[in-house]
């Protein structure tokens, strides 16, 4: 029977420097294995796809694309992980997925009346070797519902702080709410409230009104990504006391004067409107001539003895109000300007009117005055100089020449001595 040689350095008895048969070389081995993760996954096949935000009932659009594309099969998967298109094939009983373009680069998938619970992660698949998945995050947005304003009191009264409410409930994510006061922002505090997977905001406003905000909208606007300009309003109401002024009817132009006649209205305005309107005379009885008829008052015969001022109270279920006409009665012969009778509304009182004629006597006077002080000032310290004298040569200026006069000033030396007296 022939026998077989194994060559010598085959054997995998004794030697044991040669590889055992059918395993690689270890150098082989380690090349081998660099050169295959060099071969790019799935031929080179990428996935790729987009997040996708929807509102509640709209359109969703899922797409699955495939770069470098090579025929393999793409299909989509919903959250529970169950195939919702195989290539062109629908195995999942949902009509509300339709396919919207397939393609061997692209399975684009349209889903209908999106609700909260289809919101999650969907996955692409391609199926290479090995396969590949990645996967793309639906957001479900839900609009607030039932915005509304709740406000505390429907009718306000002037200076008076109001509450209102602003409320929207049902959203996801939590909406911000914003408050106007016509055109202007004004700052709220708002509370957030969370059941299950919606939110409920409340923003509170506290508003002190005024009458200049009798019919303005107070505004609550919400920021929203699922919804644009949604908004409420509500109109103020507020009530005041009457604005009370004094027109001049006649004369319009020129000086009251003796003799003439005068006529005044009283306007009033307020909310309610004021119920009662009254004539007055200040610190005085009305005269006897003057002919009051509703806001009317007329003088047909002007005297001296209607100087002082008038005044116009109205009143309402707010408060009362007032105005004052302040009357001077010039002579006929008068041609200085006329004063200005400015009349304005007071609260339970009144703005007296100015007369700038008689302030601009009384300033003329004092100006006058305080001339005539400084000449008398003057004069007299002009007369009251001080003088001084030495009494050095007294008796001097009756001498008849300079010797005598000097005999004289010794003289009066002499008897100064003499007539001085000591004290002990």
């Amino acid at each position: 029977m022939a026998s077989r040689t194994e060559p010598s350095g085959c054997s995998g008895r004794g030697g044991g420097g040669g590889a055992a048969p059918g395993i690689l070389p270890l150098p082989l081995l380690l090349l081998l294995l660099a050169a295959a993760a060099l071969i790019p996954r799935g031929g080179g096949q990428n996935l790729v796809t987009e997040d996708v935000t929807v509102v509640e009932g709209e359109v969703a659009t899922i797409s699955c694309r495939v770069k470098n594309s090579d025929d393999s099969v793409i299909q989509l998967l919903n959250p529970n992980r169950q195939t919702i298109y195989f290539k062109d094939f629908r195995p999942l009983k949902d009509s509300r997925f339709q396919l919207v373009n397939f393609s061997n680069s692209e399975l684009r998938v349209s889903l209908t009346n999106v609700s909260i619970s289809d919101e999650g992660r969907y996955f692409c698949q391609l199926y290479t070797d090995p396969p590949q998945e990645i996967y793309t995050t639906m957001t479900v947005l839900v609009p607030p519902r039932n915005l509304m304003i709740d406000i505390q009191k429907d009718i306000a009264t002037e200076g008076e702080e109001i509450e209102l409410n602003c409320t929207a409930m049902a959203s996801r994510p939590a909406t911000t709410i914003r408050w106007f006061k016509g055109n202007k922002e004004l700052p709220g505090k708002s509370e957030v409230e969370q059941w299950s997977d919606m939110f409920t905001v409340t923003s509170q406003l506290l508003l002190t009104v005024g009458r200049e905000d009798d019919g303005v909208p107070v505004i609550c606007l919400v920021d929203h990504p699922a919804v644009k300009d949604l908004q409420t309003q509500r109109y103020l109401e507020v009530m005041y006391k009457p604005q009370v002024r004094v027109l001049q009817n006649y004369p319009l132009q020129g000086l009251t004067r003796e003799g003439e006649p005068l006529e005044l209205t009283c306007t009033a305005f307020g909310k309610p409107q004021p119920t009662e309107v009254k004539w007055l005379r200040v610190d005085d009885e009305m005269p006897q001539h003057v002919v009051v008829s509703g806001s009317n008052l007329l003088i047909n015969n002007l005297n001296k003895t209607d100087n002082g001022t008038y005044r116009c109270e109205a009143s309402n279920a707010v408060g009362k109000s007032s105005a004052d006409y302040m009357l001077f009665v010039y002579d006929t012969t008068a041609t200085t300007e006329p004063a200005v009778h400015d009349s304005r509304a007071g609260d339970e009182g009144s703005i007296r009117a100015v007369d700038h004629a008689v302030i601009g006597g009384v300033v003329a006077v004092v100006v006058f005055a305080m001339l005539c002080l400084l000449i008398i000032l003057g004069r007299y310290f002009a007369r009251h100089k001080g003088t001084y004298f030495t009494h050095e040569a007294k008796g001097a200026d009756d001498a008849a020449d300079a010797d005598t006069a000097i005999i004289n000033a010794e003289g009066g030396q002499n008897n100064s001595e003499e007539k001085k007296e000591y004290f002990i």
